[in-house]
């Protein structure tokens, strides 16, 4: 009789293994690029591939773009992944309409979206494109695109619709980003205050801005605003993660960066955050930096 338990139970583990093995399987992340103003864009894509695979969630693959105008062939199959993150920049070329369509009905139906820095800038012309990343600059962005959003000194979100071009910066320095919703699972356990180290702060961004909440500011020195850092959108059934830092290779080495981009490819991929926060973090009077090797 115990035999026949036994066989029984082995029989029913060998029906479990499966499904087990399935559900601790990496997700699959997609990378795009290969039209950015930032000519560093080819080691961020890198950097950034790197970040994802080192948490152990995702396996990732990098599909690039024609280097100069349109590609007729730039078809990637959207539905294959759990993440999308672009890392395209101001003055790429309209992806062709039928990948549009597929990338609107990929994040509409659940996938993720991370936009990362000069992915704000691109595709200025294309309405989805702007819903899904919230905020937006350059590219002849300007009244027509939406409000300028930002917080005032007592956290109060401000839609401003002066008129005006979206996108501007300041010269790069080492800035505190200001968390501003501690529940949220990508920003969870993160000190008030944080220390990136020196990078562009984006200002004056933008753009439809619906469904869309801010997870964390820092003031700017040109504007005197606490400009959105963090963003996260709801289109549709997806879930769109968006970081305007990230500019120069030393900007993406910083350990907040790092934290952030994970944790948002994370939560954009399944609606949570599983990742500690690391012990490296930075605090609000300290950087916090990892060099990267494959430079």
């Amino acid at each position: 009789m115990m035999r026949r338990v036994l066989m029984i139970a082995w029989a029913l583990l060998g029906l479990l293994a499966p499904s087990v093995a399935g559900a601790s399987e990496p997700m699959r992340a997609l990378i795009v690029d290969g039209q950015n103003n930032h000519g560093n864009w080819p080691t961020t894509t890198k950097m950034m591939k790197s970040a994802l695979e080192e948490t152990g969630l995702f396996t990732v693959d990098v599909i690039t773009h024609a280097p100069q105008g349109p590609d007729p062939n730039f078809h990637p199959e959207f539905a294959r992944y759990a993440v999308v993150v672009s890392n395209f920049g101001h003055g790429a070329a309209d992806w062709p309409e039928e990948t549009r369509k597929a990338f609107e009905a990929y994040v509409a139906g659940g996938g993720g979206f991370v936009a990362v820095h000069a992915a704000d800038n691109s595709f200025p012309s294309w309405p989805a494109y702007n819903e899904m990343i919230g905020l937006g600059g350059w590219g002849n962005r300007n009244e027509r695109s939406g409000p300028y959003v930002y917080l005032d000194d007592a956290g109060r979100t401000v839609r401003d619709d002066s008129p005006g071009p979206g996108g501007n910066h300041g010269a790069q320095w080492s800035f505190p980003v200001i968390v501003r919703d501690s529940a949220h699972p990508i920003t969870a356990g993160m000190p008030p205050v944080w220390l990136h180290v020196k990078d562009e702060l984006y200002d004056k961004l933008r753009g439809p801005a619906r469904n869309m909440q801010i997870l964390a500011t820092s003031r700017s020195d040109v504007t005197n605003r606490h400009e959105p850092m963090l963003i996260v959108v709801d289109h549709g059934k997806g879930r769109v993660f968006h970081t305007p830092m990230g500019h120069a290779d030393e900007s993406q080495e910083c350990v907040g960066f790092i934290t952030v981009f994970q944790r948002g490819a994370e939560w954009a991929a399944t609606g949570k955050v599983t990742q500690k926060l690391p012990d490296d973090f930075p605090s609000a009077d300290k950087t916090s930096s990892r060099p990267f090797a494959g430079r």
